[in-house]
């Protein structure tokens, strides 16, 4: 039995011009429905691929602030997000989320600064600025991170050491297990080997399952790693 908070999305390319940088992003070409039945999604693809500007159109289809945050933040330094979320329809599910958060690499400065506007009394700031960037980029999430809730993170690793990119693992893994739902951009080796997460390649013109030996995240990682010197030397001789 499916039990997730999004099930699925339905596209509605009739509303989206013609001539929008949309209809040239080859794996989104043609697709009518994503099914989710999974409690962690991964997106990965090279970049350029489409997967960020889904997770944004599914972020905000759905009510969150396109720049990140809970559904309370509403506040805009810069609008950029693609009109690809006019045409995304959320399937939901019987259940309905008790928490919510969309974390966007690129504008948690944005999102960090905004949480201290809304600070009060009552919510008192975590003064996310006080902290190094990847100590302050992984208290957000832990401080964010709750059973029942639903998560969309967009490059969630991208502050993060390899050790952090851990310790965010298991709290993914952990608030997974617990009935939350993520959806997660990334390029991480590490957090792509969360254990039985569905993994959705943008790569080769469609979107379609993969296996976690299959993506170039690791693929690339390990021919690295595994064959170091041969590789540097032929990509940086002369």
């Amino acid at each position: 039995m499916n039990n997730q908070f999004i099930q699925g999305i339905l596209f509605d390319w009739d509303k989206i011009d013609e001539d929008s940088y949309l209809m040239n992003i080859e794996a989104l070409q043609g697709v009518e429905r994503l099914n989710f039945s999974n409690s962690i999604t991964f997106f990965v693809g090279e970049n350029g691929s489409g997967k960020s500007t889904l997770l944004e159109a599914i972020a905000v289809a759905h009510g969150f602030n396109p720049e990140g945050g809970t559904k309370n933040y509403l506040f805009s330094t810069h609008d950029t997000h693609s009109e690809l979320c006019d045409a995304v329809r959320i399937v939901k599910g019987y259940r309905k989320e008790k928490w919510g958060y969309f974390l966007r690499a690129e504008s948690f400065y944005n999102v960090a600064t905004q949480e201290e506007g809304y600070a009060d009394i009552a919510h008192p700031s975590a003064r996310y600025h006080e902290k190094s960037h990847g100590e302050s980029f992984l208290a957000l999430a832990q401080n964010n991170l709750q059973p029942n809730g639903l998560y969309l993170f967009d490059e969630p690793e991208a502050a993060l050491s390899p050790q952090r990119q851990l310790t965010l693992l298991m709290e993914i893994y952990r608030c997974a297990k617990a009935g939350a739902q993520f959806f997660i951009v990334t390029h991480s080796p590490i957090l792509l080997g969360i254990p039985n997460a569905e993994i959705l390649s943008f790569d080769n013109g469609s979107i379609h399952t993969c296996s976690y030996e299959e993506t170039d995240s690791y693929q690339i990682t390990e021919m690295f790693i595994n064959n170091r010197k041969i590789l540097l030397e032929r990509l940086l001789e002369e």
